[in-house]
């Protein structure tokens, strides 16, 4: 019982979860590069250094975007 637990279970579990987490980060990174691309405002070079950096740093670029910037804009521009 302990054997199938240790050896079957476990690994299973792991692989989802691993998984999960990257199908996950990479709809949220997809998110918000197509937030940024399509309601940043174009002033200046601010979208196109945004894209940038979601694009090259992917899942921490995104989470700095959506915690940072974001809501920001949405104050701002109420989009």
């Amino acid at each position: 019982m302990f054997d199938e637990f240790v050896f079957v279970i476990i690994p299973f579990l792991m692989v989802f979860l691993f998984f999960g987490v990257g199908i996950i980060g990479t709809l949220f990174w997809i998110w918000m590069l197509l937030d940024t691309a399509m309601k940043e405002p174009s002033e200046g070079n601010d979208k196109l250094i945004w894209i940038i950096i979601i694009v090259f740093t992917h899942l921490l670029g995104a989470l700095v975007y959506f915690f940072v910037r974001r809501p920001k804009r949405i104050e701002e521009y109420g989009r």
